[in-house]
């Protein structure tokens, strides 16, 4: 232990130069001494001292890179990697002052439920005057499908939500909005969580703080206790947009650690009323939907028909009562921001209570007062305007003409129109590992409730809420979009003692059914785990081939290029120039004083493959293979996952500028990265049907692939020989097998026998065909034919011509023209079957197609027909 003087001189040099706020500031008083609930931790992070915060800073940051935690839309494009930092000095909230926010944020949910059961109920609030109709109605978040519902408990329920929340310079809390559609953030929270006590785990241990998965525990309760039919094991989904929305890996995260399927809207289905997943053993029922799509996406049928991501019948199934719903379709209204301004009365109407947490100042434009108020002091105000979800307008910040068209807009549609004062936040600290100081910051919060797993069934006023004691803080002034921060951090609450660790792996209250990843599989995770295994095979087939090529350019001289093998490498890489192109480079490239044209064009063609505009680029493939890969971030494993952030942050950084040895370790490491990745599938994940799918779509790639590169080497290279068959070898990674085999010089016919015939070498065709076979074998099978279908008789087909081949006929290559004709007719012959094998595989399982049903029934006479 130190001293407490040494401790006190540590913590001012933490401090440093730290400006607090004339007003208010989280972190000290107005004596400039921190305040008691964060004395002990500033006192830790000063005994730790600035070097070890910068380290645990850049831990956290990399634990964050490695899980691939990201607010980026799209990740998928190597060249648009961004990832959050995550601020190592948390926000604090003590015991006392939680209780006074909660007790706020619990009747601030209260009044929504209330809100939004008065709104598609009885409408009295609008009735009376309380709220006028003209502001919900307009409102694209009010579903007049979804009104006049008979009863209370049929009618849209609020599950789950996040309020957010600033505190004020003076140190008041104020509510900024309401997030009850798709509310993000409870897993980056959780995430955030996870991280720091990985980071800090002497801090995080002994700090009394609330934990947050019991919060998560009584979210799964509540989802399962919703399920119509009450079951045992509902079938639970999570609704996402897909790997191309900004939180797709909140919507991963939160499936695996609820253990929710993660769909989208083409993996489900309305019929007969019902909603069911497409899976590869045809359509299984859902019971409840938590969903990350907005309302008007949500069902192409009755709201946006330009809707792809949505289920079309959806919301008619939940007016049935045939699935649930978290949030229900039409809770959406209640994040208009012209509400704020009615709160306080709306408040002491449906709950006969004042109002505990005020929202920020809020004018509605479609009272004629407060329009006139507005447009006095127009740059005094943020414009909102409903149509237009998640745009504002500043006067300041816009043109004379700007302001012109926005008045004469607000006059025309006034009742769109909603005015809020900017806040003036407080100060609270954050630690910059880049400075190495403690530095103010601005920062909105949001905090979640959700209803007590109990209350479900009960009438409106007799539901009471929870609120998740913590949450999730980013930086930036009041009112910037969570999705638009660079800087999140963690909220603590503190609690009076050391809080146990809960998890969700918690035992079973009774018998469950024991399930494997079977016929349950979703067609679409089926679909990507398959083209996961192709375009991951093929930025290894084409990475190994372009290290050789660059290898071979630096191995050669410099100035007598034209007797190699680059050529033909070219051809097989896809970057050759036609003759015409040809000699128009080499004479733009003539004349070089130390290398020659030959050398600079094939240098500058291999290197175009590291750009990211180069449609069958290194670049390019790695974002398809990355795309698929996020589609099942769920069914991957950590550890996978990790090998993929590896090769993700590495392809970020790569540049046509960086050179040829650059280039070569760049794809050594993406080799090496990919069979780890690889290597961790095969290890890890069971091998059911998902495992089977990528082990496919590897296997079908790499026997196209060697196919074409055997062809090349041994039939139409333009300078065939032994620097192309190293080249085979090396490529394939089976030079050391061939020494230590033949022991002689490069030959042809021991070539094919390596890379063709012998069924135990894994880079073989025959072994490949063999592998294909089991793994068609144990797929399902789509129909009860007792005949072979279309992928088990394209694999016979390819596996019968390679048996039956007259080897003999293939004995002297380079001398008989009859042995080169049989071994392209080899090649060819089995290269069109698995070309084709692709296309079968997709047809039999990806696209789930029902039995057809009756629809008419004719009569003729007494014999009835069905046409």
């Amino acid at each position: 232990m130190q001293q407490s003087g040494s401790l006190d001189h540590a913590l001012k040099s933490l401090l440093g130069e730290y400006p607090g706020h004339p007003e208010h500031d989280e972190l000290l008083d107005r004596d400039r001494q921190p305040r008691a609930h964060w004395q002990g931790l500033m006192d830790e992070f000063a005994a730790l001292g600035t070097d070890a915060l910068v380290a645990r800073s850049e831990e956290a940051q990399s634990l964050l890179h490695e899980n691939g935690v990201t607010f980026n839309p799209y990740e998928d494009d190597p060249g648009q990697l961004r990832s959050w930092q995550l601020d190592c000095l948390p926000w604090v909230i003590d015991t006392a002052e939680w209780e006074v926010l909660e007790a706020g944020l619990k009747q601030r949910s209260r009044l929504l439920e209330h809100l939004l059961d008065d709104l598609y109920g009885e409408r009295k609030v609008i009735n009376e005057g309380l709220l006028p109709p003209e502001l919900v109605f307009t409102h694209p978040g009010y579903l007049f499908a979804a009104a006049d519902t008979p009863t209370q408990l049929d009618r849209p329920l609020l599950i789950f939500h996040g309020t957010d929340v600033v505190r004020d310079e003076r140190g008041r809390w104020q509510v900024l909005g309401d997030s009850t559609q798709s509310p993000a953030g409870a897993g980056y929270a959780l995430e955030n969580r996870i991280t720091l006590s990985r980071a800090l785990p002497s801090i995080y241990r002994d700090a009394p703080i609330k934990r947050l998965a019991g919060f998560l525990q009584a979210q799964h309760r509540c989802l399962a206790s919703m399920a119509s039919a009450q079951k045992e094991q509902p079938n639970i989904v999570l609704l996402s947009p897909g790997p191309g929305s900004a939180g797709y890996f909140e919507h991963a995260w939160l499936a695996n650690y609820m253990n929710f399927s993660l769909v989208e809207g083409d993996d489900l289905v309305v019929r007969d009323g019902q909603v069911s997943v497409r899976t590869l053993g045809g359509l299984t029922q859902v019971d409840v939907i938590v969903r990350q799509i907005n309302d008007p996406w949500c069902d192409p049928l009755e709201l946006r028909p330009d809707s792809l991501l949505g289920v079309p019948g959806l919301l008619q199934a939940a007016r049935n009562g045939e699935v649930r719903i978290a949030n229900a379709l039409g809770a959406g209204v209640l994040e208009h921001p012209a509400l704020a301004a009615f709160m306080p009365g709306l408040c002491q109407r449906l709950l006969g209570e004042t109002l505990l947490l005020p929202c920020r100042e809020t004018l509605w434009c479609g009272d004629r007062l407060d329009l006139q108020e507005v447009n006095k002091s127009l740059d005094a105000w943020i414009l909102r305007d409903i149509s237009q979800p998640g745009k504002t307008f500043r006067a300041d910040q816009m043109s004379l003409k700007e302001i012109q068209a926005l008045r004469h807009d607000m006059e025309r549609r006034p009742y769109l129109f909603t005015a809020q004062r900017p806040v003036l936040s407080a100060v609270t600290p954050g630690f910059n590992p880049d400075t190495r100081e403690v530095e103010r910051q601005h920062t909105t919060l949001r905090f979640f409730s959700l209803v007590e797993p109990d209350d479900l069934d009960k009438p409106v006023y007799e539901r009471s809420y929870r609120i998740m004691p913590g949450g999730l803080a980013w930086v930036g002034e009041p009112g910037l979009p969570l999705m638009q921060s660079r800087t999140v951090k963690d909220v603590w609450v503190l609690a009076p003692v050391p809080q146990p660790h809960i998890s969700m792996l918690r035992q079973a209250l009774g018998p469950i059914v024991v399930t494997r990843d079977g016929k349950d599989l979703p067609c679409r995770v089926a679909e990507s785990m398959f083209w996961l295994g192709r375009y991951g095979e093929r930025l290894d087939a084409r990475g190994r081939l372009l290290r050789e090529a660059l290898g071979r350019l630096l191995q050669n001289d410099r100035q007598e290029n034209g007797a190699n093998v680059l050529p033909d490498l070219l051809v097989a890489l896809g970057v050759a120039p036609d003759v015409e192109d040809e000699e128009a480079e080499l004479d733009a490239l003539a004349g070089h004083k130390r290398f020659s044209a030959e050398y600079l064009m094939a240098r500058d063609r291999l290197m175009q493959l590291f750009a990211e505009d180069q449609p069958d680029g290194m670049p390019a493939l790695f974002g398809h293979f990355v795309r698929n890969s996020r589609a099942v971030r769920d069914h991957l494993g950590d550890d996978s996952w990790r090998a993929i952030n590896s090769m993700r942050q590495r392809f970020n950084g790569v540049s046509r500028a960086r050179g040829i040895v650059a280039g070569q370790r760049h794809l050594e490491a993406t080799v090496l990265d990919l069979s780890a990745f690889f290597g961790l599938c095969n290890e890890t994940m069971p091998h059911h049907y998902g495992w089977r799918f990528l082990d496919m779509g590897r296997f079908i790639e790499r026997t196209l692939s060697s196919l074409e590169l055997l062809k090349l080497a041994l039939l139409t290279a333009a300078q065939p020989g032994i620097p192309l068959w190293e080249v085979v070898l090396a490529t394939t990674d089976n030079f050391t097998v061939y020494r230590r085999r033949y022991r002689s010089q490069l030959h042809p016919s021991a070539i094919l026998d390596l890379l063709l015939f012998d069924e135990a070498n894994p880079r073989s065709i025959g072994y490949m065909l063999k592998r294909l076979e089991r793994q068609v074998e144990k797929l399902p099978s789509p129909g009860n034919s007792p005949y072979r279908n279309l992928e088990k008789r394209l694999i016979i087909q390819a596996t019968s011509r390679l048996h039956l081949v007259d080897i003999d006929m293939l004995a002297d290559l380079e001398h008989s023209e009859s042995a080169r004709e049989a071994l392209t007719c080899l090649l060819d012959d089995l290269i069109e079957p698995m070309s084709a094998l692709s296309n079968a595989v997709s047809h039999s399982h990806f696209s789930h197609v029902e039995a057809p049903r009756q629809l008419v029934t004719m009569q003729h006479g007494n014999n009835t027909r069905v046409e």
